[in-house]
């Protein structure tokens, strides 16, 4: 594995749904708590803006019509009426002045956003992604950027999902082959 140096003027750290609703502490997730993902997160993103980088914030926030309804043997519900909270990121990450915060309705921050636009803008080629779910949202995110040609960092600590065998999955399978793993220790050092 050769070292990570990361240009601080073409990266930006993209977070996916830390908010109340999905990073609740008490969610049981695997192979990283979320208390410990929401630590790492905000470690990178404090490095991030202490050096003048991008720093992406995105929330799902799926409400009626404009949700995604598909057919599928296991159905993911919702309730109606959500807390007006709900998807407010968590306030150990912001959002802090000069950070751009993304709404999604699915699974994926490329499909029906703007962040493409606001990467390209700002001259950004690679991007370094953590959250929850490592197997969903995380990854979701990752096979866009990789077919928009960015470069990817995964920080795996500041990932997690519901199941260890989730993340590694995403982690040996797909994120390997994407781009380059590395901790959170790493990414903030690539930087320095």
């Amino acid at each position: 594995m050769d070292e990570l140096r990361l240009d601080k003027h073409r990266t930006a750290l993209v977070v996916i749904d830390l908010q109340k609703s999905i990073a609740s502490i008490d969610r049981n997730t695997a192979p990283n708590s979320v208390g410990s993902v929401i630590d790492n997160a905000a470690k990178i993103a404090d490095a991030f803006r202490s050096k003048g980088m991008t720093v992406i914030l995105v929330r799902v926030k799926p409400t009626g019509r404009d949700r995604l309804n598909v057919v599928a043997d296991t159905q993911y519900s919702m309730p109606d009426k959500v807390p007006d909270d709900w998807a407010d990121i968590v306030p150990e990450l912001g959002p802090k002045e000069g950070d751009i915060l993304v709404t999604k309705k699915q699974w994926g921050a490329f499909y029906g956003t703007d962040l493409e636009l606001q990467l390209r803008r700002r001259g950004i080629d690679t991007i370094v992604l953590c959250g929850i779910s490592t197997n969903h949202g995380v990854e979701s995110t990752a096979r866009f950027a990789y077919e928009f040609g960015f470069q990817q960092v995964f920080a795996e600590d500041a990932m997690t999902a519901m199941s260890e065998e989730a993340h590694r999955v995403s982690i040996e399978t797909a994120f390997k082959r994407m781009g380059r793993v590395r901790s959170t220790d790493e990414v903030v050092k690539a930087i320095a």
